[in-house]
């Protein structure tokens, strides 16, 4: 094995990176709760100068694009400032136009600009008829004043690897992130959070001249719609939350938790496709054989990773290919390809990197555009972590048993473990704002559980819940007749379900 220390020793050499969280401003209790400060005038009333995009997808649906203004920190509205880039494709008859939708396509830290094109293309021709669709990079990613962390990799998120040795390292990596982002982005980190794109979002109306806007938002984008909702009940009209975050889960303690479980299930749904191909895979003909040879080939990465062109694949980022690629029974012949080459590589046989496991290994491992830390400010900023590596490890070990390959991806350690802590609490969301949640039984993302409980948090809600289908984000991305008439019929005229509803794949 490349790694020789033991479970103990391990701990120790871990925990003393808890020592570096002060000079990264971890020290310290949590801020209270303060009332919110009115902001100017001039941040609602603001002109925008709308232009071409510069990109060839919004360019070619006709989106314009502009620059809002915004207060870096809202409770200091006089101070320093961020820009918020945002997109525009008119309603298509403006006469019969109902309002402006605005949207957010996951992450944290997903680029929203072009988000509404592919949206736009799932809503029948009443419904984009009657709306300003709005495209949004939230602050600090994407066009929006952007995050620059200058990660040496790509993701805040891997595996813990096989054993406490990889854990070990693990932490020492994710450690080095959250310094680099403290040294770079000190002034700016403690606002790049969900409630100040709440607000940034509430500005956006104002600029629009609405009452309320109405919204579609689909992962992350559930629990960013959830906060507006709480903090601006009154300015909410038609919301759609897709593929639904737990808001008193959120984070990356529990959120990531109650992945383990579900990614565990997809793998077996994707085990029994690829076994059923094995002529074309040679993973085995049964389940067991095809878990079989994913577990030996983490294992084989833990102790030789895996040389792939530039790239070198360990037991920490293997899980990640499949987790990339578990999201959707659309793509588990790319996966099962990507298996293969990584496989086909461990054995020295010469391999050829597709676009799709190229892709995947460049954002991951070489931060390529550019690596994911505006993720990381935004899940660090809005949630507070446990500081303690042993609570880590510990759910590591014990998920091993049910959880083999994703229980230590989704318990592992993150940079929020050593971050600097949230400048206002949590945001806990009990309201009676109408809203339409749909929701996979499968998804590998938020869990079914998670949009079970949003809910009944909101209290006045519906939820359209598309049976034994393991998909995330379902409207735009897969079709399904039953979920797309819920959705469009409410954002057409409004009219919620009179009962939760229950569809099943087409």
């Amino acid at each position: 094995m490349k790694r020789t220390k033991g479970l103990t020793a391990a701990l120790t050499a871990v925990t003393g990176l808890v020592a570096c969280a002060g000079l990264i401003g971890c020290a310290g209790p949590e801020a209270e709760a303060k009332p919110e400060t009115a902001v100017p005038d001039r941040f609602y009333s603001q002109q925008l100068d709308w232009k071409a995009c510069g990109d060839p997808k919004l360019d070619e649906a006709g989106a314009q694009c502009a620059d809002v203004t915004v207060p870096l920190n809202y409770a200091e509205p006089e101070g320093a400032t961020l820009t918020v880039a945002i997109s525009r494709i008119a309603a298509t008859d403006p006469a019969r136009k109902h309002g402006v939708m605005l949207s957010n396509p996951g992450g944290p830290g997903g680029a929203g600009l072009d988000f509404m094109v592919d949206v736009g293309k799932a809503m029948t021709p009443d419904v984009r008829a009657s709306y300003d669709l709005i495209g949004m990079d939230p602050r600090g990613i994407g066009r929006s004043s952007r995050i620059q962390c200058h990660w040496p990799v790509g993701m805040g998120l891997r595996s813990a690897g096989v054993d406490a040795a990889a854990f070990a390292e693990s932490a020492a990596a994710q450690a080095d992130l959250a310094a680099r982002c403290a040294t770079e982005e000190a002034a700016r980190l403690p606002y790049i959070t969900t409630r100040n794109t709440a607000r940034d979002m509430d500005v956006i109306r104002g600029i629009f001249g609405v009452d309320r806007i109405s919204y579609y938002g689909t992962s992350y984008g559930t629990y960013l719609g959830a906060v507006y909702t709480q903090m601006f009940p009154d300015r909410s009209d038609r919301i759609v939350l897709d593929s639904a975050a737990d808001p008193d889960n959120y984070g990356t303690v529990g959120m990531m938790q109650a992945m383990g479980p579900a990614n565990e299930a997809a793998l077996d749904l994707w085990a029994d496709w690829v076994a059923a191909r094995d002529g074309e895979y040679h993973f085995g003909t049964d389940r067991a054989q095809v878990r079989g040879a994913v577990q030996d080939l983490i294992r084989q990465a833990a102790d030789k990773p895996i040389r792939l062109g530039e790239y070198e694949v360990d037991d920490h980022w293997l899980p990640l290919v499949l987790f990339v690629g578990l999201d959707s029974p659309q793509q588990y012949g790319m996966l099962a390809g990507q298996i293969r080459t990584l496989a086909d590589a461990a054995a020295g046989k010469p391999v050829e990197l597709d676009e799709t496991l190229n892709a995947t290994l460049g954002y991951a491992l070489k931060a390529r555009p550019e690596d994911n830390s505006p993720q990381m400010a935004v899940l660090c900023g809005d949630v507070a972590a446990p500081r303690d590596p042993a609570f880590y490890l510990r759910n590591v070990e014990a998920a091993r048993a049910t959880q083999p390959v994703f229980g230590p991806f989704s318990n592992n350690i993150t940079p929020c473990a050593f971050w600097a802590p949230p400048a206002e609490p949590a945001t806990q969301v009990r309201n009676s704002v109408p809203a339409l949640i749909v929701q996979s039984t499968g998804d590998t993302r938020t869990a079914y559980d998670g949009a079970v409980a949003l809910h009944r948090d909101m209290s006045a809600s519906r939820l359209v819940t598309l049976k034994d289908v393991p998909i995330h984000w379902i409207f735009g991305r897969y079709e399904n007749a039953c979920a797309y008439s819920a959705v469009n019929t409410y954002f057409r005229d409004g009219t919620l379900p009179a009962e939760d509803v229950t569809c099943r794949a087409d």
